[in-house]
């Protein structure tokens, strides 16, 4: 497929710059892939299709404060660093995007605030992208308790056109995050609620818990028409033996298997054994999906609203077929639906 069928119009108005007032008054719709019908609901509602046995497979990562801002030495100018990856614990060393870019050369150092937190610049890896070492004395435990501190949540600003607002820290993290080292949110679990999840369990429904650290190549441009030419970026992922035995006890009982997220769906996709179960993985993922793409793992997907060309509609439509999909997101903007991390879901069946 070409980067173009991928296009469409959607209203800047409908893509949601503010979570809902409650994780889940979002709205659900509901695609049926055997019979191609669509359905409206609420995120309340999404336990009715699910019975005794069925799982959910969860993303576990954690946000972490990824956005810095920090002054270079003898100008003072502000310079925003947005932390990518640790590079070397023992160093400090990270790969981080500046901007302004053209001002942050090799050699340069960064002050933060009133910290003793100094950066200096020791690479230049793409056009905004550098190699700082932190240069800080103290415990590594002090080291990470003061990026914590300097940092604010790294909502995508740029699509959600606002500025990170105390809630952010919050609302921009699912309620069971735990491993910290992303840098952006695996939006479908925004969702979910202590309520929601006392109901799954009471129904009888399984959780299986895999990490995927979230990287910025989930909002990365596509920029070739061609999709087998794009490159993604590698983002680390875990998929443990607990999990699996959860998700394959499901699979052999012929019940449905949930991939909450198109983030945990690439890490199930990622671990798939000989006889098309799911193996103990982890390392580093650059898979990117799109139309036909046959899944081993997952009989039903958890997802949001997709913006238009993006890798993640792209992998929405290899799972929900291409012509559904499309016919899916028009009902989607005629009804009114938010789009992007905090906007509205879709459960395909």
């Amino acid at each position: 497929m070409k980067l173009h069928e991928f296009k469409f119009e959607l209203p800047q108005e409908l893509v949601a710059t503010h979570p809902a007032r409650n994780r889940d008054d979002s709205r659900l719709m509901v695609l049926h892939r055997a019979t191609g019908t669509i359905e409206h609901r609420g995120f309340k509602d999404i336990l009715d299709y699910f019975t005794e046995g069925d799982t959910f497979v969860l993303n576990d990562t954690k946000v972490f404060p990824a956005r810095m801002y920090g002054n270079k030495e003898k100008t003072g100018a502000t310079i925003e660093v947005f932390l990518l990856r640790e590079l070397n614990k023992e160093l400090r060393l990270w790969d981080v995007l500046v901007d302004p870019a053209r001002k942050i050369r090799v050699g340069n150092k960064l002050y933060f605030g009133e910290s003793d937190m100094v950066a200096e610049v020791i690479d230049n890896t793409t056009s905004r992208g550098r190699t700082i070492k932190f240069l800080f004395d103290g415990s590594d435990e002090d080291f990470r308790k003061a990026l914590h501190e300097l940092g604010e949540t790294p909502i995508p600003k740029e699509t959600l056109q606002r500025e990170t607002e105390p809630a952010d820290k919050e609302r921009y993290q699912t309620i069971y995050a735990e491993n910290i080292g992303a840098v952006a949110v695996p939006a479908a679990g925004l969702h979910f609620t202590r309520e929601v999840m006392k109901r799954m369990e009471i129904k009888g429904i399984e959780t299986a818990a895999v990490t995927l650290h979230v990287g910025l190549g989930t909002f990365r441009t596509v920029d070739v028409e061609d999709l087998t030419k794009h490159k993604t970026d590698s983002e680390n992922f875990i998929v443990g033996p607990e999990a699996c035995a959860i998700v394959n006890k499901a699979l052999d009982a012929k019940k449905r298997v949930c991939a909450i997220g198109t983030t945990t769906l690439r890490a199930m996709e990622s671990s798939v054994s000989a006889n098309a179960r799911m193996k103990p993985t982890q390392g580093w993922n650059d898979r990117f999906i799109f139309p036909p793409y046959e899944f081993k793992i997952a009989n039903c997907l958890l997802t949001n609203m997709h913006l238009p060309e993006s890798t993640l509609v792209m992998i929405t439509a290899a799972f929900a077929g291409y012509p559904l999909l499309m016919e899916a997101y028009k009902e989607a903007i005629k009804e009114k639906y938010r789009f992007f991390s905090y906007g509205d879901a879709m459960l395909i069946l």
